[in-house]
């Protein structure tokens, strides 16, 4: 024995398990309240189906509408949100404690680069054997790249060491 397929969407017609509803025509005029079986019979008079709108109001509010235009639209602008919607990304620049000036640049060029295109930069900077006895560049550095993207970012979590690296996570104004 199966079970019924899930419907999703609005429950519709006889869907509708309350005794009473609001009803609201295909013109968006309040009818009032009335029995549920009345307002589907109305509905089916029209041509349309009574959908449920506002299923947690108090008596549920039903409109009548053409359930698959319904649907449809719904569906249209879903898809709609959907593409407009910008996904925020994590970018990772990697970084040493003795960094030179230039390599140090070209990683600032990519960060302020990611920034701008609204995206989360991780910094991580990466301690090799003797490094770790001297921390406290490494917490310079961090700091100088604080400075250098106080513009255009703010500092979502500051510096912290996890093993052998520190990191940093940036994030557009």
């Amino acid at each position: 024995m199966m079970a019924p397929p899930v419907k999703s969407g609005p429950r519709y017609d006889n869907m509708i398990q309350v005794p009473k509803v609001r009803v609201i025509d295909e013109n968006g005029e309040n009818l009032g309240v009335m029995y549920t079986r009345e307002a589907i019979e109305q509905a089916a008079e029209v041509g349309l189906n009574l959908v449920e709108v506002s299923p947690n109001a108090d008596p549920p509010v039903c409109k009548f509408l053409d359930v698959g235009k319904h649907r449809y639209e719904a569906q249209k602008k879903a898809s709609a949100a959907r593409k407009t919607q910008k996904t925020q990304e994590i970018k990772e620049i990697k970084m040493r404690p003795n960094i030179d000036d230039h390599d140090y640049d070209v990683k600032m060029r990519n960060v302020n680069k990611f920034i701008e295109h609204g995206d989360k930069v991780k910094v991580t900077l990466r301690f090799r054997g003797r490094e770790m006895a001297h921390q406290h560049l490494g917490m310079d550095l961090l700091r100088r790249v604080q400075d250098d993207v106080q513009e255009i970012a703010k500092v979502e979590a500051y510096p912290r060491l996890e093993g052998r690296q520190m990191l940093m996570v940036l994030a557009p104004k």
